[in-house]
């Protein structure tokens, strides 16, 4: 469980679509098994976890549908493959609650950020359920009424 939230100049890319379309009841911090080409990019910054979800498959975790965007320096004799399947690495009493929330109680494993943790990469996992369209709409009427407030205040 991540207790402290990353440094925003710490995260390579975030998933706002997340929290538009879910309720995030759990957090939990997971690393990723990347291959050199790709922490490379990521240290450039070239990310994008909009179309991503996380899959549980044979017991294991997995990033599906992220997109790092190699660099045109990168070797010459790897075969850079943006949007495969990445695993997650994540201890296995997390990962069996995970599976058990997942399977029993209908909740989705949904990425939220791309972090630097002490030099690793860290993907920031929402255990989440999902929004219906009028909950979207009192949450953008929350948003604005807020935004109002602030701006009335300020006067």
């Amino acid at each position: 469980m991540s207790k402290k939230k990353p440094d925003k100049s710490h995260i390579i890319a975030a998933n706002k679509r997340a929290r538009h379309d879910y309720f995030i009841e759990d957090r939990l911090e997971a690393g990723l098994a990347l291959e050199g080409w790709e922490v490379k990019s990521l240290r450039d910054g070239r990310a994008q976890l909009t179309e991503s979800y996380v899959h549980i498959r044979n017991g294991e975790a997995w990033l599906v549908g992220a997109h790092f965007s190699p660099l045109t320096t990168t070797s010459t004799h790897v075969h850079a493959e943006p949007t495969r399947s990445r695993k997650l690495l994540i201890h296995r009493n997390e990962l069996d609650r995970l599976v058990g929330a997942v399977e029993r109680k209908g909740y989705a494993l949904v990425p939220l950020d791309l972090h630097w943790t002490k030099g690793r990469v860290k993907l920031e996992v929402g255990l989440a359920r999902g929004k219906k369209q009028h909950d979207k709409r009192a949450a953008s009427k929350d948003r604005d009424w807020e935004r109002q407030r602030a701006r009335i205040l300020k006067h």
